[in-house]
């Protein structure tokens, strides 16, 4: 079995990187017409700079899976800006996206909780897809639009997750067709279980996004890792993708949902044990707060269980 890790924007090991440098509408509105275009380009620029050291440091380190930061084009959404950010950054993009495909590198985006799929308001399932989108024109702007993925959660419930799952069924038709099939389903920490986000990934046939921590934390998810294991290796077939899994471990047991700096070894190890009993190839995104870092230390510190060996600087052999 083959495990590959990968982490989530800022590689916190480069000095000054984040990829998620941000300007709020108030800022823009209270700019001059010229200075808010000037701000607006800046601002992405460098994004997207620090977005292409951050591909050299993975290829360096040989860490093989990224997920792209959702903030690299500020305001791109916002219905009073609705800004032309393509044709200015063709190059950049594009620079990004042959040094992923060059690599190998697998890469993703993960829009935020607000783009959601189970309400009855009209104007949320409107600006989820333009979202959605968006999130997907970055990917074609760097050719990385037949193999990146952008994975968001099933939703709220609103207290009826029947009606609310109808509404998911519903509502995500309305998302083009070539996005679509980019989309992932992540399972959630207090709301929709894994088995729940199975069965709604088999309907819609879409990837299932397994969130061990989430599963952990949701006091409803009580089924065992051994029988939802085949069910979501399954949702990827069609993909010509490893199944990937997210992982991290809780702040502290009364912090449990949060995300600690880290991953906790021990608490990641059964699921490491069902996996093996698969045989099944895999990819992990960490979500540990201190990114890059936590996964080297992770990766160093499976490395020193009896029967695993490191093969890269990012991916281990068990």
């Amino acid at each position: 079995m083959i495990i590959r890790f990968g982490y989530v924007a800022n590689a916190l090991s480069l000095w000054e990187c984040s990829p998620a440098k941000t300007m709020t509408f108030a800022r823009y509105e209270k700019l001059e017409s010229i200075e808010r275009e000037a701000a607006l380009l800046h601002v992405t620029k460098q994004n997207l700079d620090h977005t292409l050291r951050i591909i050299h440091y993975n290829i360096a380190h040989e860490i093989p899976l990224y997920r792209f930061s959702s903030s690299i084009v500020p305001l791109a959404t916002h219905p009073e800006v609705l800004w032309d950010w393509k044709t200015p950054f063709k190059k950049e993009f594009r620079e990004i996206g042959n040094l992923v495909k060059k690599h190998g590198l697998r890469t993703s985006f993960h829009p935020n909780q607000f783009t959601l799929f189970t309400s009855s308001k009209k104007h949320i399932t409107d600006n989820a897809v333009m979202d959605m989108v968006y999130h997907y024109d970055m990917l074609a702007e760097m050719g990385l639009e037949k193999e990146g993925m952008i994975n968001i959660h099933v939703g709220g419930a609103y207290g009826d997750k029947q009606s609310s799952i109808e509404k998911f069924y519903e509502n995500s038709k309305k998302i083009p067709r070539e996005v679509y099939q980019r989309m992932t389903l992540e399972n959630d920490d207090k709301t929709y279980t894994t088995e729940e986000t199975l069965e709604v990934c088999e309907k819609a046939g879409v990837p299932c996004m397994f969130d061990y921590h989430h599963k952990i934390a949701n006091k409803d998810d009580h089924a065992e890792l051994q029988d939802l294991l085949p069910r979501f290796f399954a949702t990827w077939d069609h993909t010509g993708l490893l199944p990937k899994i997210h992982i991290s471990s809780p702040k502290s047991e009364k912090e449990i949902r949060s995300h600690a700096d880290y991953v906790d070894l021990d608490f990641i190890l059964p699921l490491f044990k069902a996996l093996k009993e698969t045989g099944q190839d895999v990819d992990m995104m960490i979500e540990a707060k201190q990114k890059d870092k936590s996964l080297l230390k992770l990766v160093e510190e499976i490395s020193k269980i009896r029967g695993v060996k490191r093969i890269s600087g990012g991916s281990i052999e068990w």
